[in-house]
């Protein structure tokens, strides 16, 4: 991570830490609490006609708003035109921008290589009548994403994509979106916006799950859309309203304190998953070895273009599923978990979920916050023990 990346690109030379900790406190008063607690209501005292501000919470909430400053602040920090819808999860989320903006007859553009839940997606999209066009992320997709493009109302990017991390050019895929009248969402999960700003790359709507290494301890469920254009965000916030995906006070509470640690965390996970990719690299048994950091990884290029952190997720495959699940039973600082982002270590073999084009032994790992040292020795004896 270069110097530049460290101080980030906001005001006055302000660094992502400084921006981390600081992002969307409110102004602060004598003797109260300068991140106030979680707003416990349904209901807000209301005489007379509605003329803005608290009224029910299915539609705002205070702490909603501190945590939605918060992400738009850290989404775009130089841009005071963004608003920041948080909702129930990051699927919330992504339902919000794809059922708001598709009509039937519609056409949107999906990669075929994201995260599990989108075939099911799909399948939804399509009982609306919406035509439904696929493409890769990586390699040369973005010639198969143009050749896709005509037409289509949106264009939905996974980048780097779960589980494979491949990384798409998001600005030139914009840039050629918009040529045509498509608008571009980007999910931004793996990266967070430490890693990764889509807004500033051309992306029409910058979406994310919370839940993984935006808060970073595992205990919540959270999701967020983040948008520059008045009229597509209103429509989004019109879709929280009628189906009430919205987040729990707590919730976003939680969200909003773990915010501060955000640039710490994210630097030790983006170390440790740098260090044990390079170890990886070295062993026989391991395949397909993927993370953007990598210098020889396909998408490096790419992604030093337009990502500041590369992440704390690696993957790669084992020969067998029986190998990958004795590996996997041999960690003792990894749990064998779904997610990822957290600052304890997760790896699962993907495949048990079914819903994943990879190998038997393909293994996600999400490095945390541990000793780097420790956390490679565990991987590597870990790998020892498990041989046949």
């Amino acid at each position: 991570m270069t110097d530049s990346a460290a101080r980030g690109d906001g005001p006055a030379g302000v660094g992502d830490g400084t921006r981390a900790v600081r992002a969307g406190m409110p102004e602060p008063v004598k003797y109260e609490p300068t991140l106030p607690g979680p707003v416990f209501a349904a209901h807000f005292h209301l005489p007379g006609d509605p003329t803005g501000g608290y009224a029910y919470a299915r539609d705002e909430n205070p702490t909603w708003t501190h945590l939605e400053r918060a992400i738009g602040e850290l989404e775009a920090p130089d841009a005071e035109d963004v608003e920041t819808l948080a909702f129930a999860s990051g699927m919330a989320a992504i339902s919000a921008v794809l059922f708001s903006q598709l009509r039937a007859g519609d056409a949107v553009v999906l990669p075929d290589d994201g995260y599990q839940v989108l075939p099911l997606v799909r399948e939804q999209l399509m009982a609306y009548g919406i035509e439904v066009r696929t493409a890769p992320t990586g390699g040369d997709a973005q010639l198969d994403v143009l050749d896709v493009l005509d037409g289509a109302k949106l264009l939905w990017i996974e980048t780097p994509s779960n589980p494979g991390l491949d990384v798409c050019d998001v600005r030139r895929l914009a840039d050629a979106a918009h040529a045509r009248g498509t608008l571009v969402a980007v999910d931004n999960t793996l990266a967070t916006p430490l890693g990764q700003r889509p807004l500033e790359l051309g992306a029409d709507f910058a979406v994310a799950s919370g839940t993984k290494m935006l808060t970073g301890h595992g205990d919540l469920l959270l999701g967020y859309v983040s948008c520059r254009d008045a009229e597509l965000t209103a429509s989004v916030r019109r879709w929280r309203k009628i189906v009430g995906a919205i987040p729990g006070p707590m919730e976003a509470w939680l969200a909003h304190r773990s915010l501060a640690t955000l640039q710490l965390r994210a630097d030790r996970q983006n170390a440790n998953a740098l260090a044990l990719a390079e170890a990886l690299r070295e062993r026989p048994e391991v395949s397909g070895l993927r993370y953007p950091g990598l210098p020889e990884d396909p998408s490096h290029k790419v992604a030093s273009r337009q990502m500041r952190r590369f992440g704390c997720v690696v993957s790669f495959t084992l020969p067998t599923r029986a190998r990958a699940e004795r590996f996997l039973d041999s960690l003792r600082l990894v749990d064998d978990a779904t997610s990822f982002g957290g600052v304890r270590s997760t790896a699962e073999r993907r495949r048990r979920w079914g819903g994943d084009a990879v190998p038997e032994g393909f293994i996600r790992f999400s490095a945390g916050a541990e000793d780097p040292a420790d956390l490679v020795a565990d991987v590597l004896r870990a790998l020892d023990e498990s041989t046949d």
